[in-house]
């Protein structure tokens, strides 16, 4: 199996390296950067297959760059990785074209490699510790995805 292409946007230092730690068992990281702009700027160049962003960061919010991204990047899949747990960024994230979206508190070891798994296999993924299952506005319902092992 190839593995994934992957590009991280982090903007806190030590949350970006240790994430890299853990995206490298995962895939080929191809990239990080600290903002939303120096994100889409990234993606057009290094075309990844997998993007890791949060949403809070500088110069564009990583909602704002994912959208942005359904133009530029259309063959990057983007997952948010982020501390906000409240059902309506999920939404947001959705909306705006994530595939994925995984909280910063939770077993990240266990469950960045579902969530790669399942985005790149097509599907979307809501990870563990979201409150509640989300109900997307077009009424497809998409539970939030248990870890397997």
């Amino acid at each position: 199996m190839i593995k994934p292409r992957i590009l991280l946007a982090e903007d806190h230092p030590v949350v970006r390296d240790a994430l890299l730690t853990l995206l490298g068992e995962l895939g080929e990281v191809v990239g990080a950067v600290g903002d939303g702009q120096a994100l889409v700027e990234a993606a057009q160049l290094l075309k990844p297959d997998i993007i890791i962003s949060d949403i809070s960061m500088p110069k564009l919010n990583g909602l704002d760059a994912t959208r942005a991204l359904q133009i530029c990047a259309p063959q990057s899949k983007v997952i948010i990785l982020t501390a906000y747990k409240e059902l309506a960024y999920v939404s947001l994230a959705f909306d705006a074209g994530a595939r994925g979206f995984l909280l910063k508190r939770t077993a990240l070891a266990a469950e960045l490699p579902q969530a790669l798994m399942h985005v790149l296999a097509g599907d979307r993924y809501i990870g563990l510790g979201v409150r509640e299952e989300w109900v997307p506005v077009d009424g497809d319902r998409v539970p939030m995805q248990l870890s397997e092992m």
